[in-house]
């Protein structure tokens, strides 16, 4: 029952995990611009490497984001087309969450960790999470705080003491925002599967989850005010 994932938070990427989480493949483009030209060849590739073929897909999980307008639409766009086409369920996942899920199996039972990616204008995306890592299951992550997008000052300024820093905006603000080495700083599409996987498994048949993009911000291209007409 083979998934596939998709993210365009940052870089375009893909993954294709079974139904228990575990990766068959993974690929990302390493490109952050151009999402539209690198993420259908990137997915045939996926699929290629994977040995899947579309019309066995079970479901499509996305990253929701936060991330720029642009680059966060053409993912979810894409997700959405493929899982009308195929008629299966498409499932959103924000790529903080993942983020924070790659992270817990280095962190204590309890462990506060802070992700923080890359929101340009000087800004960061954040949010806090508390790890939950017991013996003999899955470890995972619940949400404590966030998500929100502020300055490295600001994120700074509400406490650091005992918490892990995850994701490429640490290493941006590394002043403000130490991270810790060994952290993951990219999404793992994988990663996003797991998370939404394991809401899946909670919620029961039939649950899906949200797709709705997380932007946080307005967009920096808006339309031009309608003139005003004259008496």
């Amino acid at each position: 029952m083979p998934v596939l994932a998709l993210d365009t938070s940052a870089a375009a990427s893909a993954a294709v995990v079974d139904d228990t989480g575990r990766t068959l493949a993974t690929r990302s483009s390493g490109e952050t611009r151009r999402h539209a030209e690198a993420l259908t060849p990137l997915l045939d590739a996926v699929l290629a490497e994977a040995g899947v073929d579309r019309t066995a897909l079970t479901a499509v999980v996305v990253g929701t984001g936060p991330a720029p307008f642009t680059g966060l639409r053409v993912g979810l766009v894409t997700a959405r087309t493929l899982g009308l086409a195929l008629g299966i369920p498409v499932h959103g996942v924000s790529s903080l969450d993942a983020l924070a899920l790659a992270a817990a199996p280095e962190a204590s039972d309890g462990a506060d960790l802070l992700v923080v990616t890359d929101a340009r204008r000087k800004e960061v995306y954040w949010a806090r999470y508390r790890a939950v890592v017991g013996a003999g299951t899955a470890p995972s992550v619940e949400v404590v705080d966030g998500p929100g997008v502020d300055t490295p000052a600001a994120v700074a300024a509400t406490g650091l003491d005992g918490v892990r820093l995850v994701g490429p905006g640490a290493a941006l603000y590394p002043d403000l925002l130490p991270p810790v080495p060994g952290t993951p700083e990219q999404v793992d599409p994988a990663d996003l599967a797991r998370v939404a996987l394991a809401r899946l498994a909670v919620g029961g048949p039939g649950l899906v989850l949200p797709t709705e993009p997380l932007y946080l911000r307005r967009p920096d291209a808006v339309p031009p005010a309608a003139a005003k007409r004259a008496l």
